[in-house]
Order: C-alpha cells, then structure tokens, then sequence
C-alpha cells in the first residue's frame, strides 16, 4: 500500500478503526434511548397512540443498533484489509496490531446482546 518505512499508515488505520468504534458505540447508545423513549411514551402517553408510539420506537431503536453492529464488524473488515497490505517493516516489534479490531468485535457482540435484550423486553 506503501512505500513508508515507518508505522504511520498502521496508526492512521488504527485512528480510522477507532473513530468506526466510536460511531458504532454511538448508533447502539442513540437506538438504546430510542427504544427506551417508547417506553416512557407508553407510560406517559395518551391511550390512543400509546401502541403505535412503542412499535415505532421499538422498530427504529432496533435499526439503530443493527446498524451499529454492521459498522463495527464492516470495520474489521476494512481495517484486516489494511494491516495485510502493510509490510513487515511498516509495523513495530512487538505491536499487537489486532488489539484495536478484538475490541471493535466485542462491541459488535455486545450489541448482539443488546438486541436480545431489547427484543425480550426486559
């Protein structure tokens, strides 16, 4: 990908996986309170609307979420591609270059668990 001999392009990567991360935490946090706003519809709101009101918070803070997933796992992926076109001399000794995508994957299974636990209503 480089002609570099130093590690740069691995720390841009790095700063671009974790801004991903960050948008990712984002999109779950924001379709978190996007359910749970339903929810407080649902206690505060009139009769008529209540029902309606709640799906449609269920349904987008679910999207939300998906989204966020797919963001976070979308960008290991991305990142992967990056690290295999780096050479051996672009990366530092010692440099656990796959410390930043383990926990972008683990954001990614938390917000598996997060849909469960938004599904099951708890």
């Amino acid at each position: 990908m480089s002609n570099l001999t130093d590690p740069r392009v691995l720390f841009a990567a790095e700063r671009t996986l974790l801004a991903w991360n960050r948008t990712s935490i984002s999109f779950m946090a924001f379709g978190f309170v996007v359910e749970r706003f339903g929810l407080f519809i649902n206690i505060m709101g009139k009769e008529e609307a209540k029902f309606l009101q709640r799906e449609i918070s269920f349904y987008l803070g679910m999207v939300f979420v998906i989204l966020a997933i797919l963001i976070s796992f979308i960008s290991i992926y991305q990142y992967k591609n990056i690290m295999l076109s780096l050479t051996k001399d672009e990366i530092p000794k010692g440099y656990n270059i796959w410390l930043t995508a383990k926990v972008n994957g683990v954001v990614g299974v938390l917000g598996i668990i997060l849909i469960y636990y938004l599904y099951q209503g708890f």
